[in-house]
């Protein structure tokens, strides 16, 4: 049989139903109350109102409370949102250096960073290149050397005997090349390679690369004997990291420069680089460059201006730029005509001397840190550098071969003044000879 309620509990109950939030919000744990007594004969209405200031003050303060919740439930939300696609980031890029890690180091998310004291030589990073594309672009670049043999010996029919004799000890040097090649790409296809020795193996490429290159334009020589020492062009068949050309004297400091050449490209997306001009500290002191699909660039320390070339055509083009620390004006001239123009790039900073100045590469550090990605792919002649900005009658007499045409006073372009490497080449250069 039930017990009787204590007097009054039927009022209580009642009182606490009214302060009671309507719903309960999950996670809050226990739900606090605040009971008023009522006397048996007294007046719910009257006591609630008595209390509903207190209510009324709970109702709030759960409100604020649910609102809190809801926010840090959004919160947590988009940092799990975020920390889903950071993870997975993160396992793309490991996964991408493992596969990119040379044999022997250890592969891992820190297997893609540059070691302090890691300096990046003139062969760049052959060993990482997939192997068949490193095996391609050196087969091509032995290719243009053979093919050059062939034009020699056809060229010397007269003298066959001593031709043979240059040709076969030419051609033995090639064939061990093409082994030392295909001996390093099948190390690094079956991950024997040693990582100690990667740097003699480029270095023993690259010299073997441009003894050969140097021999051959030995040869050559005697079949230029009678052109002119600045009738003479570069050209760069392949987008490498160790094939360029090397100004061997420095640019002076300098508070104006006109820079002029003639170019001829159709590489694409992006010839590269046709000049790049590093000093200590500043490996882009002074640069030109059309990198991807953005536009021709020149670059004086670090401040970029645009410029309105349009060359990517296969055929040749003569390119001037001038420029003055004066508000940092510069003036851009193609085929004799003055395309665009503009100012404050780098202005009052002086050209700074003592640099190194790379035809066909980029360089990232002084002399070298070359990017394939980044090098000059075409021909290259009349590099010509002066310290002052030409008009606009010099440079039509330079785009039009000119017999009045000046030299660059600081840089001028003759045969004398460029060292060549890893297998860029010289031929006659013939777009003067066309114009005129």
């Amino acid at each position: 049989m039930a017990a009787a309620l204590p007097a009054g509990l039927p009022l209580l109950l009642a009182l606490l139903l009214l302060l009671a939030p309507r719903g309960r919000a999950q996670g809050f744990g226990q739900s606090r109350f605040v009971c008023t007594s009522v006397p048996l004969d007294g007046d719910v209405c009257a006591a609630a109102a008595q209390g509903s200031g207190s209510a009324e003050e709970l109702k709030s303060t759960v409100l604020q409370l649910r609102e809190t919740v809801l926010q840090q439930k959004e919160t947590i939300m988009n940092q799990k949102e975020t920390i889903r696609e950071l993870t997975a980031k993160l396992g793309r890029c490991e996964s991408q250096s493992v596969l990119e890690a040379p044999p022997g180091e250890p592969k891992g998310g820190g297997a893609g960073r540059r070691q302090p004291g890691f300096a990046k030589n003139t062969m760049g990073d052959l060993s990482r290149a997939p192997a068949a594309e490193t095996l391609s672009q050196l087969g091509q670049t032995l290719q243009s050397l053979k093919t050059r043999l062939e034009n020699l010996e056809f060229s010397r029919m007269n003298s066959s005997g001593q031709t043979t004799n240059l040709k076969d000890i030419l051609q033995n040097k090639i064939d061990d090349l093409e082994k030392q090649v295909l001996s390093r790409v099948n190390s690094l296809e079956e991950g024997k390679f040693n990582p100690k020795n990667e740097s003699e193996e480029r270095g023993k490429i690259e010299s073997t690369l441009t003894s050969l290159h140097q021999r051959i334009s030995d040869l050559e020589k005697g079949q230029k004997d009678n052109r002119p020492p600045d009738r003479f062009q570069l050209t760069f068949p392949l987008r490498t990291n160790y094939m360029y050309a090397k100004v061997k004297k420095s640019l002076p400091e300098m508070y104006a420069f006109s820079v002029c050449m003639w170019i001829k490209s159709s590489a694409s997306p992006g010839m590269g680089t046709p000049f790049s001009y590093a000093v200590p500290g500043q490996a882009n002191e002074l640069v030109l460059i059309e990198w991807g699909n953005n536009p021709m660039e020149i670059l004086i320390n670090d401040k970029v201006a645009k410029l309105p070339f349009v060359i990517n055509d296969g055929k040749w083009h003569h390119i001037c730029v001038t420029w003055t620390t004066r508000d940092g004006v510069w003036e851009a001239y193609q085929d004799g005509t003055q395309t665009g123009s503009g100012e404050n790039l780098a202005p009052y900073h002086p050209i700074k001397p003592q640099g190194v100045l790379v035809l066909g590469q980029e360089q990232d550090t002084l002399g070298g840190g070359f990017d394939a990605t980044q090098a000059f792919v075409g021909e290259l002649a009349h590099f010509n550098v002066w310290d002052r900005k030409l008009s606009p009658g010099e440079v039509y007499g330079l785009a039009t071969c000119s017999s009045k045409a000046l030299s660059g006073n600081v840089i001028a372009w003759a045969e004398a003044n460029i060292d060549i490497y890893g297998g860029a080449t010289k031929w006659t250069f013939e777009a003067c000879r066309q114009l005129n």
